[in-house]
């Protein structure tokens, strides 16, 4: 699930996001520290993992969800696909001898 920070305390790691309909939801300490964030800003698109009605992780939309059994993204939420790296040896695309 992905929400838009609407507050977040750098002293208690705390804060509120809004998710796309305009709910707020609260996130405790261990939902931040959870993740791998140091600081987050108003505005700033996130990430979120809920169990039940609670924030249980939280980080930046781009990083993915770690696959964890106490971690779980909402029913219905798109997941990360794994992107495939770089072409590796002597023909990969833009090399030249």
């Amino acid at each position: 699930m992905q929400a838009t920070v609407r507050s977040f305390d750098p002293v208690t790691r705390s804060g509120s996001v809004f998710l796309d309909d305009g709910t707020v939801l609260e996130f405790g300490t261990p939902a931040f520290d959870a993740g791998p964030l140091r600081l987050l800003r108003s505005g700033q698109r996130v990430r979120l993992a809920m169990t039940g009605d609670e924030i249980t992780y939280i980080t930046l939309s781009t990083f993915p969800l770690p696959d964890s059994p106490g971690i779980q993204e909402s029913p219905g939420s798109p997941r990360d696909k794994e992107t495939p790296g770089p072409p590796t040896g002597d023909r990969a695309p833009g090399y030249f001898l």
